[in-house]
């Protein structure tokens, strides 16, 4: 019972603070209503931070060596933060609403920003994560 509470909160801070972190992305980057640049970037930065993280579970001790037991680091930033700061109800929101201004070149590269986008930032995290424990580890 201790343990699933303890699950609960991990997801509850990471959620929050992913939450936070899109909101005041969003009012930072988003100055052109026409085009959605606040939650493309929230979910293609989501993507990288989360390539980031496979890669420690994956290749590394780093969360086990900081006090962070496994279940614990995949429900803080992975469930929480990542799944809270990354947004699909919002993209489909926004595709949406250019599909019916007729938009179809601000609709297309929307989605396969987002999609090839999102894709090549989880590798490019992933990859800086190899490359850091290479030059760490000679």
């Amino acid at each position: 019972m201790r343990i699933a509470l303890y699950s609960y909160l991990f997801v509850a801070l990471g959620g929050a603070l992913g939450a936070m972190a899109r909101f005041a992305l969003n009012v930072f980057i988003q100055r052109d209503v026409d085009f959605p640049w606040g939650t493309l970037t929230a979910n293609l930065l989501g993507c990288l931070v989360m390539g980031v993280i496979a890669q420690l579970i994956a290749g590394t001790n780093w969360f086990n060596d900081a006090g962070i037991i496994p279940d614990q680091y995949r429900l803080l930033f992975a469930v929480g933060f990542c799944g809270s700061f990354t947004t699909l109800s919002s993209m489909v929101l926004e595709l949406n609403t250019m599909l019916q201004k007729n938009e179809l070149f601000y609709s297309f590269s929307y989605i396969v920003g987002t999609m090839i986008g999102g894709f090549a930032c989880f590798y490019l995290g992933v990859l800086c994560v190899r490359l850091f424990l290479q030059t760490q580890s000679s």
